[in-house]
């Protein structure tokens, strides 16, 4: 899955124009439905009006099985780069990440017949978001400038996502 859109965390407007990409397998195995997350890559994305950057993480979990109440559910976390931010500076950490439970905006619809390419819009509006954590003194300076911790209905997170779907064999 590969998806590009729009970030906000607190006061952090962040264009998503580079695409976060996702791999995992889903399927029933025994007649139970499991997921299986492989990884998540993303690039640094600048955040407008700053010399800071945030970089997207994977948080430790993903439920991408839809109902009628959620598209899916993803645990990130969000790395800060820049002037003189420590590594390891982040919102949201491996304890506490920031928990997204994605609602369909666009319908399916698809994009090529084979390989099979889905298309979809999701989004979030009602995360909380916390203030920033492993960055020393710098934190309460991000926090302010940032405006972070943020609560729920102030953050978002849009985005436009493509999956490419392809079947495995039965393993055994």
């Amino acid at each position: 899955m590969t998806a590009t859109g729009h970030l906000t965390l607190g006061r952090a407007e962040v264009p998503i124009d580079r695409p976060l990409a996702i791999t995992f397998a889903e399927g029933r195995v025994d007649g139970e439905f499991r997921q299986v997350f492989g990884a998540m890559a993303a690039t640094p994305l600048r955040v407008r009006g700053t010399p800071l950057s945030i970089t997207p993480r994977y948080g430790g979990y993903s439920d991408f099985e839809s109902n009628d109440e959620r598209r899916g559910e993803l645990d990130l976390t969000f790395r800060i780069s820049g002037p003189g931010v420590p590594r390891g500076c982040s919102i949201g950490s491996d304890a506490a990440p920031v928990h997204l439970v994605l609602k369909e905006t666009d319908p399916s619809r698809v994009v090529s017949p084979d390989p099979l390419i889905v298309a979809f819009g999701v989004a979030d509006n009602r995360f909380a978001a916390p203030g920033t954590s492993g960055c020393g003194r710098l934190g309460p300076v991000l926090d302010k400038v940032l405006r972070l911790p943020a609560p729920a209905g102030v953050n978002g997170i849009d985005l436009d996502a493509r999956v490419a779907l392809r079947s495995y064999g039965a393993v055994g």
